[in-house]
């Protein structure tokens, strides 16, 4: 098998991997109060930049081959690192939503009986659920034969993240107080010790 063939049977395989994952915690989430949401256009153009460039614009390149003057080989070397990433990203993923529980959601919200959570994944940092998406995003790099497609994923993380980050924390400050700014002394946001 060649290593494009190889990168993108395993980049799909990590897709649908996600979505058997997140499904199960949707459902359940859909039946937990929300007490307060950010519901705006931001809120919904920076999740459809997510979805575009780590789901849309791939799948249409592995469909099409679009754009043809982008593709390359990305070679075994590069389809294990991805791999790795995504096997990675994938259990980071699960455990930041078994961690969280009821308390997930997609979108920005605190939900009914919703508290800082300190254990699991948590502990270590305070956004793992972003720090899995990163993973993916450079794993999609490794595993697509494209350019355009493979850091789709790249831009619309640094999108997402960088233009939700915050509100997402202040509304944590608005509703916890000083018990999440303690939390925000004692872990980093993404990266261990580092970030």
């Amino acid at each position: 098998m060649s290593s494009i063939i190889l990168g993108q049977t395993i980049w799909l395989i990590g897709l649908v991997t996600w979505f058997i994952i997140r499904y199960p915690y949707a459902r359940r989430a859909r039946g937990t109060a929300t007490l307060r949401r950010d519901g705006t256009l931001r809120e919904r153009v920076l999740l459809a930049a997510a979805f575009a460039g780590l789901f849309v614009i791939p799948v249409v390149s592995l469909a099409t081959g679009w754009p043809r003057a982008f593709a390359y080989d990305p070679g075994y070397g590069l389809v294990v690192l991805g791999s790795l990433l995504f096997a990675f990203s994938l259990w980071l993923f699960r455990r930041s939503h078994k961690d969280l529980g009821r308390q997930w959601s997609a979108s920005l919200e605190v939900r009914e009986g919703h508290r800082v959570v300190r254990t699991g994944v948590y502990r270590l940092i305070r956004h793992p659920m972003y720090a899995s998406f990163w993973l993916w995003a450079i794993a999609q790099a490794c595993l697509l034969p494209n350019v355009v497609a493979a850091f789709s994923g790249v831009a619309a993380v640094a999108v997402l993240f960088f233009a939700r980050v915050r509100f997402e924390e202040q509304m944590m400050i608005e509703t916890f107080g000083e018990d999440y700014r303690r939390y925000m002394q004692q872990t980093h946001r993404i990266i261990p010790g580092v970030y």
